[in-house]
């Protein structure tokens, strides 16, 4: 019952009446459509702009996998002249600062954590999401953020049975959890009455303990902040306007602990071992662990970092 070819007349139906606005309005799908040259299907010239990129997502930190789905979705969607899409977290999957926490499996897709799994390491954690992000906001094409992730919030994990809201935590007795843990409203305030989250009653869901020390308040001050390395990358990226850029694949720096590509003359590099990697010479222009920036050719990138690098004439391919 899914996908049926019928669907293309209604969005030209759509995209006709939205082009009536002017062209700074764009449709979006939540088409969750497998292979990826089929989801191409979805954004044709007069169909949808843009369409959500699930095999993105759901690839996690798998270099190899990660390589296949950023070619893959590239090769297939520049046949019809649409952009890409990439997304690390949405409402449906627990939060990439969470999910990176795991050395091995984590959670599976649809299911939260409660307080009886295994717990990620929150460091950890918040340290790989924030390289997975810089490595995101580096591809060309559109990306997009789940509120939230600017502050490297986690899943809520200690949601008591009787608070949860999500259907699938009914509908099969409790044995999945569902998706309530990334659904926690947002802390804004640190020391108000719920985080500075609407006033009055209690929101839907509890706030974890971690999050007052994420909010938005605590972390705008501080220019080593979750937040601020977020202001930092969306600046450069609209700087050096990589999201309308190509890539190349840095062979050299691509292994199985690590993946590299150059847009344009700025290289990206994600260290995924756990021994530090050698970078090459060029002009650090941002680095997801919050080092200082700068030039040399003896700098090392740490484990679950990455960096973004100006390389002259494209030394680094």
């Amino acid at each position: 019952m899914f996908g049926q070819p019928a669907l293309h007349d209604i969005f030209r139906a759509w995209r006709l009446i939205l082009d009536e606005y002017g062209p700074d309005r764009i449709l979006c799908a939540e088409a969750n459509v497998d292979p990826l040259p089929r989801l191409a299907d979805w954004v044709r010239s007069d169909e949808m702009h843009q369409a959500f990129n699930f095999p993105y997502l759901h690839a996690g930190l798998d270099v190899y996998r990660m390589r296949s789905v950023i070619t893959d979705s590239l090769t297939a969607l520049d046949a019809v002249g649409a952009p890409s899409t990439w997304v690390l977290s949405n409402h449906d999957v627990v939060r990439h600062s969470s999910r990176f926490g795991y050395n091995g499996s984590g959670p599976r897709d649809g299911d939260g954590i409660g307080p009886a799994d295994p717990q990620p390491d929150a460091v950890l954690g918040r340290r790989r999401a924030a390289a997975a992000s810089l490595f995101m906001l580096g591809l060309p094409g559109a990306a997009y953020l789940y509120q939230g992730e600017e502050l490297g919030l986690p899943d809520g994990i200690d949601i008591p049975e009787h608070l949860r809201q999500d259907p699938t935590f009914a509908r099969t007795g409790g044995s999945r959890l569902g998706r309530d843990g990334c659904r926690v409203p947002l802390p804004w305030r640190s020391t108000e009455r719920h985080l500075g989250f609407g006033a009055g009653q209690d929101p839907w869901l509890p706030f974890p303990a971690s999050f007052a020390d994420l909010a938005r308040d605590a972390q705008a001050a501080s220019p080593s902040s979750h937040l601020s390395l977020y202001r930092n990358m969306l600046a450069l990226r609209r700087e050096l306007d990589l999201g309308r850029g190509s890539l190349a694949w840095a062979e050299d720096w691509c292994t199985g602990s690590s993946l590299a590509y150059l847009n344009g003359d700025t290289l990206v590099l994600m260290n995924l071992n756990h021994e530090p990697l050698e970078m090459p010479a060029g002009n650090i222009l941002v680095r997801s662990a919050g080092s200082d920036s700068g030039s040399g050719s003896t700098l090392f990138l740490a484990s679950g970092e990455t960096a973004w690098l100006r390389v002259g004439g494209g030394d680094a391919a």
